[in-house]
C-alpha cells in the first residue's frame, strides 16, 4: 500500500489549550485514486469542428466586384483565423476598419477586428479590439468589445447597440440585424476618447455602439498585429457562414478580386474536440504543467456545474476524516492556470461528498453547500482572481471581494498558493487567509457562521452549482488537513 506523509501540527492557544491537526502531502507521482464523481463526464461527447473560411471568389457579401473573405466558421476552444498582417499597434494608436458583411448562416459566433496572433487562447481574447457577431436564425446580433494584455475586458459601455422595448411587458431585447442581407459595418478605436482613456466605436448601417475602456485598462497595454476574421474561443458550438468584402484597414482599401495572401491559421480543417460544455475532464494527470517536483498532478478541464441535474456536477477529492469549523484547516501547493474563458470558475477546497453534490432546483448561489476553499474566477472587466469563499447550511456564505485579491493570469505560469482557516481569527468569528506567491487576502466569517453544523470529508476539486464556461487548471504538491484530533 502506498505510504502518505502525515504532518502533525500542534497549535498552542492563548487559553492554554492545544489543537492538533494532521496534514497530508500528495505529490501525485502516481495515481492516488482519489474518490471521484462524474469528473470524466460522458455529457457532451467529442464534437466535430469544421473550419472552412478565408479567401473565396464568391460574391455573397455583394461587394463592388466578385471576391471576398469568409465561409463556414465553427466556435471552438482551438483558435483559427484569416487576417491581414499589420504593423504592430497598441492602445496608443488609432485603429480603424470597415466593410460590408452578409451573414448567411443561421448560427455562428465570430470576432471581426484587431488582435494579436501570438495570444489566441480563449474568450475574452487578450489583445483584441473587435466587433462580435452572433448569428441566431433570421437575425444576428452585434457587440463591441476589447481585452487588454492582462485579460481584463469590456464592451458595450456606455451605449450598446439598440434594444427593443416590449410595449406590453416593458422587457428589453437586443435589436437583431437581418440575415441574408448585406450591411455596412465599421470599427474604430480612438486613444484620445473618454478623456484619453480610450474609446471603441462600432456601427452597423445607421446604428452605433460606443464602449469606453474601463479606468486603468489602457495602462495594461495591448498589442495588435493582425486584422480580420477569427473564431470565438469558448468551447464547441454550432457554426455557420458569413462573408466580408470592401474592407478598409487603417485607411487602406483591401481588394479580393484575387487571393490577397492574408495570414491564415487552422482555418481549413476538420477535427474532433473534447472541449464541449459541460464535458468535465479532470482528475489525476501524468503531466507536469503546475511546476511540481515530479510528473503527475491534479487537474484538467473544469466547467462550471449545474445543481439542477445530477450529471452536471462533479468532483475529484481525497477522503478525509470528518472535519469541522471548530479547529484549524489548511491547504497549499502549486497551481498553473493554463486557459480560462469568461464566465468560468474552478473551486478547490474542503467539501462533503454527498451534501455538496445534492441536486437542487435553486440557482441562488453558485457555491456548493458545505464548502470551504477558494475560487478561480472574476468578472471579465477584472480578469481572474484567486480568493477564499465558503457556504454552510445553505444560507450562510461569504466571499472575498476586496481589491487585494491576488490576480492569476491564464498564462501557464506556476505559482505557490496557501489556504488557512483559523477559528480564533477575527475576534473568534473565524477567518480565512489565502496567498498567491505571497500576495495575501483575508475573509472574515459572518457573525455566528463558525457555529454552523457543517462538516467536510473530502479535499479536492468540485464544480459550482450554476453552469458556465470552463478552465484548464492544474495543481500539484498539495498539502492539506486530513484529520483533526
Amino acid at each position: 500500500m502506498r505510504q502518505r506523509l502525515l504532518i502533525t501540527i500542534v497549535l498552542v492557544l492563548a487559553t492554554g489549550g492545544t489543537l492538533v491537526a494532521e496534514d497530508r502531502f500528495e505529490p501525485f507521482d502516481r495515481n492516488p485514486r482519489w474518490d471521484a464523481s462524474n469528473n470524466r463526464s460522458s455529457v457532451g461527447v467529442r464534437k466535430l469542428v469544421r473550419q472552412d473560411f478565408g479567401f473565396s471568389s464568391t460574391h455573397h457579401a455583394r461587394g463592388k466586384r466578385p471576391g471576398e473573405l469568409g465561409g463556414f466558421v465553427n466556435p471552438s476552444a482551438e483558435p483559427a483565423y484569416y487576417a491581414k498582417r499589420i504593423p504592430t499597434r497598441t492602445f496608443e494608436h488609432r485603429l480603424t476598419a470597415s466593410g460590408t458583411v452578409n451573414c448567411t448562416g443561421r448560427q455562428f459566433h465570430v470576432l471581426v477586428g484587431f488582435f494579436n496572433s501570438g495570444t489566441l487562447k480563449e474568450w475574452r481574447t487578450p489583445n483584441t479590439v473587435s466587433l462580435r457577431l452572433y448569428g441566431r436564425g433570421k437575425v444576428f446580433y452585434a457587440y463591441v468589445e476589447y481585452a487588454t494584455s492582462r485579460w481584463r475586458a469590456g464592451g458595450d459601455n456606455p451605449r450598446p447597440f439598440p434594444f427593443l422595448i416590449d410595449r406590453k411587458t416593458g422587457s428589453r431585447r437586443q435589436k437583431g440585424f437581418a440575415a441574408d442581407t448585406p450591411h455596412r459595418w465599421s470599427l474604430t478605436y480612438d486613444p484620445q476618447g473618454n478623456d484619453g482613456g480610450g474609446t471603441v466605436t462600432a456601427t452597423i448601417d445607421d446604428t452605433t455602439a460606443v464602449c469606453h475602456l474601463d479606468p486603468h485598462h489602457k495602462q495594461d497595454g495591448a498589442t495588435f498585429n493582425r486584422c480580420g476574421l477569427m473564431t470565438v474561443m469558448k468551447h464547441w458550438d454550432d457554426g455557420g457562414e458569413l462573408w466580408l468584402d470592401d474592407i478598409t484597414i487603417n485607411g487602406r482599401a483591401e481588394h479580393f478580386d484575387r487571393d490577397p495572401g492574408w495570414d491564415s491559421y487552422q482555418n481549413r480543417r476538420e477535427y474532433r474536440s473534447g472541449d464541449v460544455r459541460p464535458r468535465f475532464d479532470f482528475g489525476f494527470s501524468p503531466t507536469r504543467h503546475s511546476g511540481g517536483r515530479k510528473k503527475g498532478e491534479l487537474g484538467g478541464l473544469v466547467f462550471r456545474g449545474d445543481c439542477r441535474f445530477a450529471d452536471r456536477m462533479a468532483y475529484c477529492g481525497d477522503r478525509l476524516e470528518q472535519l469541522s469549523l471548530a479547529k484549524p484547516i489548511s491547504a497549499g501547493g502549486k497551481i498553473s492556470l493554463r486557459r480560462a474563458v469568461s464566465d468560468s470558475t474552478t473551486l478547490i477546497g474542503f467539501f462533503h461528498s454527498t451534501r455538496s453534490m445534492k441536486p437542487s432546483n435553486s440557482q441562488s448561489s453558485g457555491t456548493p453547500d458545505d464548502f470551504l476553499g477558494l475560487a478561480i474566477e472574476g468578472p471579465s472587466r477584472d480578469g481572474f482572481f484567486l480568493y477564499p469563499l465558503y457556504r454552510f447550511n445553505g444560507d450562510l456564505h461569504g466571499v472575498a471581494r476586496g481589491k487585494d485579491r491576488p490576480v492569476i493570469l491564464p498564462n501557464r505560469k506556476s505559482h505557490d498558493w496557501t489556504f488557512r482557516y483559523t477559528p480564533t481569527g477575527a475576534g473568534g468569528r473565524g477567518q480565512i487567509t489565502v496567498t498567491l506567491d505571497r500576495q495575501e487576502t483575508v475573509l472574515d466569517l459572518g457573525q455566528a457562521h463558525r457555529l454552523a453544523r457543517t462538516h467536510f470529508n473530502r479535499f479536492g476539486i468540485i464544480t459550482t452549482w450554476i453552469d458556465g464556461n470552463g478552465q484548464r487548471v492544474y495543481f500539484d504538491d498539495l498539502t492539506y488537513t486530513a484529520s483533526q484530533k
